[in-house]
């Protein structure tokens, strides 16, 4: 995969994780605040301008309460 399709996929990876917290009324702060991380980083994320690890991932399906996969749908 090269660096520009790389960028496309965190960005839908982004979008997805915005629309799974607005879908729940759930803020950044308060993701941020589940994850004991920065609302900055959630923000990072949704920009598609970060890659979580595996840990975030599992820790943001926990705070959302969905499955780790519904993360990675798009």
């Amino acid at each position: 995969m090269d660096k520009k399709e790389w960028e496309v996929q965190a960005k839908k990876f982004g979008r997805k994780l915005a629309m799974l917290r607005t879908e729940r009324k759930v803020t950044q702060e308060d993701l941020s605040w589940g994850m004991q991380v920065d609302r900055t980083y959630i923000s990072l994320l949704e920009r598609g301008l970060r890659n979580p690890t595996l840990k975030r991932l599992w820790q943001i399906s926990k705070v959302l309460k969905v499955p780790l996969t519904e993360l990675v749908k798009f």
